[in-house]
């Protein structure tokens, strides 16, 4: 089929030239007009269409002797070409297998020629790193500075942030002349915003990242919830942390994890009614164990109310551990041991663990009862241990079974439902 092609193309070709060759030498070419050059006292007369196949057989002379004079040059430069990817290959593989001197050697050889030194020189210095020699590898970086300024940045900021350095990396990703940046830079900048403690331009971030599929969207779920609590940490004041609290998304402002953050911060800032509201409202409408233990441990006074509404949870978690701890947590500091003790036990009752032992055992040693105060802290040393723990001979059996107690759970349909 090739050879029917290339004969057909030859028979095209020869009927053109006897075409043209037969139309050149017609008298009426002349009308199309005449063309002369003198020189060396003669006059060379010529047609249009004749003069301008003459210089088109020229210039085809031309270019194909300009062809011939620099095709040892091309040839060199396609066998250099040539060697340059055989080595950058051979180093990669190198690099890959572990022989980080012979990659590197290989990789530095490579890095000669212009299309692979970028490359090169970035695995070059990924060598380097392997061999723990970050003189070399800061030389490889230095390099990559004048081959590829986008490259340099990024690996720059890289290792600014390997030493724990966000501001210098962020200088390094912030040059004009790299801009936009490509993904890997923005998830570079986010980090180190976040290590410099800007969790809010961090957070502006997100929007390009989602964009550039940086990451997958779990990882990015992640990193937006991980930004916005620390985002809630940094606020300055109460307008600062009531205008971060709104930009966040409905889904993590009802997620306990970010409740907890923002009422802690909003008690660090003296903002202790909001605080105490926004837990109250989360936990009425979805219960959270961590949460309600916050609830109990928050530096904020108001013991009545916070006790009020957390009898009043009881009635719907009376087997809530979490919630008998917050309960023995506000009745003694209303001065209300008895009442505490009560709770305490019913927490023990209920799994509240080491944490409750101790502190009954610090109630009872404010009371003058050290004997009782050992046994308790006897028993969370044996919880911690795995080892089930002893008794308390103050307990009888009809509290004892009154501290199991809890309301029967019952299901949208009626039905009693197993506790947990």
């Amino acid at each position: 089929m090739k050879a029917f092609r290339s004969m057909v193309i030859v028979l095209l070709v020869a009927a053109i030239g006897i075409f043209g060759a037969h139309w050149l030498g017609q008298d009426s070419v002349r009308s199309l007009g005449e063309v002369i050059v003198r020189a060396g006292g003669h006059d060379y007369i010529a047609t249009l269409p004749q003069a301008v196949l003459a210089l088109t057989i020229a210039l085809l002379l031309l270019w194909l002797l300009w062809t011939l004079a620099c095709a040892p040059f091309r040839s060199w430069a396609r066998y250099r070409r040539k060697q340059g990817r055989a080595r950058l290959i051979d180093g990669l593989q190198a690099l890959d297998s572990g022989q980080w001197q012979r990659a590197e050697k290989l990789l530095q050889s490579a890095a000669t020629e212009t299309h692979a030194r970028p490359i090169a020189l970035v695995a070059a210095m990924r060598a380097a790193e392997a061999r723990d020699d970050s003189a070399a590898a800061g030389q490889h970086l230095q390099q990559l500075g004048s081959a590829e300024p986008t490259l340099h940045a990024l690996h720059s900021a890289e290792r600014w942030l390997q030493l724990g350095k966000p501001q210098e990396a962020i200088d390094a990703l912030d040059v004009p002349g790299i801009q936009p940046l490509p993904p890997r830079g923005l998830q570079l900048r986010t980090d180190a915003l976040a290590l410099a403690g800007r969790a809010e331009e961090a957070y502006g971030q997100l929007g390009a990242l989602r964009q550039q599929q940086v990451l997958p969207p779990p990882a990015i779920a992640a990193l937006e919830t991980h930004l916005a609590l620390q985002m809630l940490d940094e606020a300055a004041d109460v307008n600062a942390l009531a205008a971060r609290w709104e930009v966040l998304p409905k889904t993590l402002r009802v997620s306990p994890q970010a409740v907890a953050r923002y009422a802690q911060r909003a008690v660090a800032l003296n903002w202790n009614d909001v605080a105490l509201r926004i837990i109250e409202q989360t936990l009425d409408s979805q219960w959270d164990e961590t949460l309600v233990a916050l609830y109990g441990d928050l530096p904020v006074d108001k013991l009545d109310s916070r006790r009020a509404s957390a009898q009043r949870w009881l009635q719907s978690h009376a087997a809530s551990p979490a919630l008998l701890m917050t309960l023995a947590k506000l009745a003694n500091g209303q001065g209300q041991w008895t009442q505490s003790e009560e709770f305490l036990h019913r927490a023990i009752a209920q799994g509240a663990g080491p944490e409750a032992w101790e502190m009954l055992g610090e109630g009872f040693a404010a009371q003058g009862e050290p004997a009782l105060a050992q046994q308790c802290l006897l028993n969370a040393v044996r919880q911690r241990r795995g080892h089930p723990p002893l008794p308390i001979n103050r307990r009888d059996l009809h509290q004892q079974i009154q501290d199991h107690a809890v309301a029967e759970e019952r299901d949208e349909h009626g039905f009693p439902r197993l506790p947990g």
